[in-house]
């Protein structure tokens, strides 16, 4: 009987697995899907030959100072840099830890 039980907790362990990855497969699409209106140069008003809407846009920053609240995603859409980009560039931060005051890349 006992291995009967072994198995069988065997299989909900795979089951519980493949849902984790299955969740964090979701989670991480739906953070770097799509990054909105800001994520790239279509807010600017996308093809517009050139120089237009480029005359008004402050310089890019270099870097941005972490806020009580923020995270990757809201960092994304206020800086428009991608979460992709910003987690290339700061390889060792922890998205889900983000302190205060922390100093994040952003080109």
């Amino acid at each position: 009987m006992s291995k009967n039980n072994s198995i069988t907790a065997r299989i909900l362990a795979l089951v519980a697995l493949l849902g984790a990855i299955g969740v964090v497969f979701v989670v991480v699409s739906s953070e770097t899907g799509d990054d909105g209106p800001t994520g790239g140069k279509q807010a600017n008003g996308g093809n517009n030959g050139g120089q237009g809407g480029k005359k008004n846009q402050k310089p890019a920053k270099k870097v941005y100072e972490v806020q009580e609240g923020d995270s990757l995603t809201s960092i994304a859409q206020e800086t428009g840099v991608s979460v992709t980009r910003i987690e290339s560039l700061n390889p060792d931060v922890d998205p889900q830890a983000l302190i205060p005051g922390q100093e994040l890349k952003l080109r």
